[in-house]
């Protein structure tokens, strides 16, 4: 049975992480708030759930969700090949909003979808998604809301577009609904794919040569709710490497 728990409640906070512990160990989808949006979470290493994650928010496997992890040392067990430039954004903005694309470590025995062996990855900056994540290991985590709907500010946003596809919602007030930011870390030079809660200007700080694709337009990248981004937390369709 969809249990919702108000985490501002110690002790509601203690039984919902629980419980969320115990659903994702179950292969079961919880809602969760993190630094941006709240997201539907599921085990990453399970593809039953990472499937039922999936047709919660009503998409396909060509949209694979990006992967939640609780601290930056867990990103060299799950990519591959770690640039240095992307070494250097990590280390100056997770926890924060930047979602980083790597080439997937071969070894994983997983299934996000069809991610083309490439794998997103963010800390978020959010204590109870840290809190969750340090209990159950890399969670799949998508916006929470059905595809093509504005993404959920709140667990009961949430609960009103996925229902009793989720086993347990946690609330924690609202959040923004504002994108986190992706680049693109697959080749030798590291592309913005999109702008969001870290500029373009604040990433040119620890990385001068990013590149980004809108300079030859003469205007930077954006994205957020109000840009028309359906679900501004996710990599999407942008977790495979950008063309080249």
């Amino acid at each position: 049975m969809t249990t919702s728990y108000d985490c501002s409640d110690p002790a509601q906070r203690s039984d919902g992480l629980a419980h969320a512990q115990r659903a994702v160990a179950a292969n079961q989808c919880v809602v969760i708030p993190t630094d941006t949006v709240y997201g539907i979470a599921a085990d990453a290493f399970s593809p039953q759930a990472v499937a039922t994650l999936l047709a919660s928010k009503g998409r396909g496997r060509s949209m694979p969700p990006p992967v939640l992890i609780p601290r930056i040392q867990t990103m060299d067990g799950l990519a591959a090949e770690v640039h240095p430039d992307a070494r250097k954004l990590a280390e100056a903005f997770w926890p924060g909003g930047l979602t980083l694309i790597f080439r997937a470590q071969p070894s994983l025995t997983w299934d996000l979808g069809d991610t083309l062996g490439t794998v997103a990855l963010r800390v978020p900056d959010d204590r109870m998604a840290l809190d969750l994540l340090a209990l159950t290991g890399p969670l799949a985590v998508s916006s929470a809301n059905r595809t093509g709907s504005p993404a959920a500010t709140t667990g009961a946003e949430a609960f009103g577009q996925l229902s009793d596809s989720v086993e347990v919602y946690l609330e924690g007030g609202p959040r923004s609904a504002t994108a986190s930011t992706i680049v693109d870390a697959t080749g030798e030079e590291l592309i913005l794919v999109r702008a969001g809660s870290i500029t373009r200007d604040q990433l040119r700080e620890v990385v001068p040569g990013l590149k980004d694709p809108a300079d030859d337009a003469g205007e930077a990248t954006g994205a957020t709710e109000a840009d028309g981004q359906p679900d501004p937390d996710d990599a999407g369709t942008q977790h495979s490497p950008v063309p080249r």
